[in-house]
């Protein structure tokens, strides 16, 4: 699992600017990780502070509360998430089944690396209210988004009467597989899929 190194005690050499997004990167991670493991009513601002070994006086300097630090969390599931999605947009010529494959594969393999965010994102975003829960949906739909590009190419998947909506449903299913392997713990399962996914993928459009 992913971690920040602590900063060292004394004088360090480091600016203020660079103490702060240390100090915070910790914070997010140990969030995520407390989260992750307790859900999101149960964390506490003094597990996240074990984890991230700041005091609780440089927690509020960041954040007003519990909230508001698990809000930025899912800011930084959804900036990992979108940052990684243009990675697998690919070349104008390239088969569509193989950019499918290639989606999948940087897509789970993401989700794997970064477990303790993915589960944020998929899993507890629904305990947090209305903010986290919009945030979700708005990085879901871009994910609908490069799946509609992905498959728009394809001469049997225009015939369907919405493709959008067709990518929609994939896009669901695909978000369902993420959200019981990470429940389940057991994120690295996640890589599995993508053979069995677009095998199913390769048999759809051929019956289209």
């Amino acid at each position: 699992m992913a971690s920040f190194p602590t900063l060292p005690r004394g004088r360090h050499g480091l600016t203020r600017e660079q103490v702060r997004t240390s100090q915070r990167a910790r914070l997010l991670l140990g969030m995520a990780e407390s989260v992750a493991e307790h859900g999101y009513i149960k964390a506490t601002v003094a597990d996240v502070l074990r984890r991230a070994s700041v005091s609780r006086e440089t927690f509020y300097q960041h954040f007003s509360d519990k909230e508001q630090c698990f809000l930025a969390v899912l800011d930084e599931s959804a900036r990992l998430l979108a940052h990684m999605l243009p990675i697998t947009e690919g070349e104008p010529t390239e088969p569509m089944l193989d950019r499918f494959e290639r989606l999948l594969t940087t897509y789970f393999g993401a989700l794997a690396d970064q477990a303790p965010f993915a589960r944020v994102f998929f899993v507890e975003s629904y305990a947090a209210g209305v903010p986290a829960q919009r945030k979700r949906v708005e990085v879901q739909e871009r994910f609908v988004d490069l799946m509609t590009a992905t498959f728009e190419r394809s001469p049997e998947w225009a015939t369907l009467p919405d493709p959008q909506f067709a990518c929609r449903v994939l896009v669901g299913g695909i978000s369902s597989i993420v959200s019981a392997c990470l429940i389940a713990g057991e994120p690295e399962r996640l890589r599995s899929f993508t053979p069995q996914l677009v095998d199913l993928m390769q048999r759809l459009l051929g019956s289209a």
